[in-house]
């Protein structure tokens, strides 16, 4: 008997996701109720002489901005390590999109319904780059004032990609919209090993 090769001591698989969306989408908050460990996170707190810079409308409450990337960690039936790295929103930070989507799997993209037209351009980022994504609508009240379908339509997504309700702020939640991607990038021949590269 050889020591150390049993199953128990096999690593699990490294996975890169993205959690990305526009400001104020709740992008943040979802890495930080997934993450098992204390999340890593870039934030700022807003001030005034960003006021003409930060649209607000719909998010009056935010206090602060991720100006780097959230990171945390999730392991799932002790098979995969999911790493989550949390983009950051804002149109001057998204130089840090293309270092961040290297190596990764796919993406959630983050849709606050009260600001849809703000995950257009993370849409077409992942669209263009060929990288798996799906759309997570981030119901903050518990509803949405669209259907999904209303959303696809609004978005001009293709019927293949997932649009799934969450609420960010719970764990449950969160899992099951990262369940779905995975399960997304493999029916599109995306394989989870080696995506860590």
């Amino acid at each position: 008997m050889e020591v150390g090769r049993t199953d128990r001591w096999r690593l699990p698989t490294a996975i890169k996701i993205l959690i990305a969306g526009g400001f104020g989408a709740g992008k943040t908050t979802m890495v930080g109720a997934v993450s098992e460990t204390r999340p890593l996170r870039t934030e700022e707190a807003l001030t005034q002489v960003g006021t003409h810079i930060d649209d607000l409308s719909g998010v009056e409450r935010k206090l602060t901005t991720t100006v780097a990337m959230d990171f945390g960690r999730i392991t799932m039936a002790n098979d995969y390590m999911l790493y989550l790295f949390g983009t950051p929103g804002q149109e001057r930070f998204w130089f840090v999109w293309d270092e961040l989507a290297m190596g990764a799997l796919g993406a959630v993209v983050l849709a606050d319904t009260r600001r849809l037209d703000d995950c257009f351009p993370a849409v077409d980022y992942f669209e263009k780059r060929g990288q798996p994504f799906i759309v997570a609508l981030n119901c903050f009240d518990g509803t949405s004032p669209f259907t999904v379908g209303e959303v696809r339509s609004a978005i001009g997504l293709e019927p293949d990609i997932p649009i799934v309700r969450c609420d960010a702020r719970r764990k449950d939640s969160g899992r099951e919209v990262l369940i779905t991607l995975v399960e997304h990038a493999m029916r599109r021949g995306v394989s989870p090993v080696g995506t860590m590269s």
